[in-house]
């Protein structure tokens, strides 16, 4: 008789994860080919402005060589040490640092109030306004400010320059402020009014981002923070403004990006003086946008070059401050949940 083993067991199989895949629709696979392509066609339109800028402003910048960045004068057909940024670049720091700090409070106040102090019916109206405000063109700022505004704050300029004229940056050469016969129009035309224009037109972008943050703070903490007997502005404390600072950082960036490179409005009101002019307070003053459009029309081949260079500079200005943004703003909390 003949006696069949039985079969033996097999080995256990080792339990390996499941790839979790997904399969895309075509409007999934449609939307995503569109973002890549609009990220890449922004970067291509990107590199290709600067290599513009660098390629026509490479004669002057050979010809200049590193006095273009200490050179305060401007007389690129005088030749080598006849022409640089030093001033224009000053000035243009000067003016968008007036604006952002006249610009902040505003800003972040009117965010929010926005967006934790207006009733809900009135929120929706305050939200169009500033961005309204934020789509006015800067033309009409620059008239503004020229025809009206620097002349009322003529007094404010005059009081500043009375009493803290021991500060160099208040103080106003032959001028005496104590003289009650001196024009008002000592007081017009400088950097502290085209900042102040400026200010007024960064201000609603600037709002705008901040408010868009303060909204996302999450539900559940502010009603933490009311559960644990906090008043409406610790809460604001505590939740809003640490989960907002991100965009406040983004924000004020942004707005000071838009400060850098402001034109028509810095041309309407600053007297162009190509020399360091660090008071505030003193007419004449300088900026790189408004010297190219000042300079541009009337410009020999070699002059547009040295004009191509200073926008090159602008232009690397502008990304180092907008990269600085975006690199804090990652960082932070609002922007890593975003």
């Amino acid at each position: 008789m003949t006696t069949v083993a039985p079969p033996a067991a097999d080995a256990p199989e080792e339990d390996v994860p499941r790839r979790i895949t997904t399969n895309p629709g075509l409007t999934d696979r449609i939307f995503l080919a569109w973002a890549k392509g609009s990220g890449a066609f922004v970067l291509v339109v990107m590199l290709g402005v600067g290599g513009y800028l660098a390629v026509r402003a490479s004669e002057a910048l050979s010809t200049a060589g590193v006095s273009f960045l200490t050179t305060e004068s401007w007389n690129p057909d005088g030749g080598r040490g006849q022409f640089g940024i030093a001033a224009v670049l000053v000035g243009t720091l000067l003016v968008g640092g007036i604006a952002v700090l006249l610009a902040v409070p505003l800003a972040l106040g009117s965010a929010l109030y926005i967006s934790e102090y207006a009733p809900r019916k009135l929120r929706r109206t305050l939200i169009g306004m500033v961005d309204l405000m934020a789509a006015v063109p800067s033309v009409v700022y620059g008239v503004w400010g020229y025809k009206l505004l620097q002349y009322q704050l003529a007094g404010v300029a005059r009081w500043l320059s009375t009493w803290l004229d021991w500060i160099p940056l208040f103080e106003v050469n032959g001028v005496d402020p104590n003289d009650p016969l001196t024009p008002p129009l000592v007081y017009t035309a400088s950097s502290l009014m085209a900042g102040t224009v400026v200010a007024f037109m960064i201000t609603p972008i600037m709002c705008s981002i901040m408010r868009e943050v303060f909204d996302q703070a999450p539900a559940g903490e502010r009603e933490g923070a009311y559960a644990l007997g906090s008043t409406r502005w610790g809460m604001i404390r505590s939740v809003v403004l640490p989960f907002g600072r991100g965009g406040i950082i983004g924000g004020t960036m942004l707005g000071l990006g838009r400060a850098l490179g402001e034109t028509i409005t810095v041309y309407l009101i600053l007297s162009m003086v190509f020399e360091i002019q660090p008071r505030i307070l003193q007419t004449g003053g300088s900026a790189v946008a408004p010297m190219i459009a000042l300079r541009y029309g009337d410009s020999t081949p070699f002059s547009i070059s040295a004009l191509m260079a200073a926008g090159l500079a602008l232009f690397l200005l502008t990304l180092v401050v907008n990269f600085a943004a975006a690199a804090v703003v990652a960082r932070s909390r609002s922007g890593a949940s975003s």
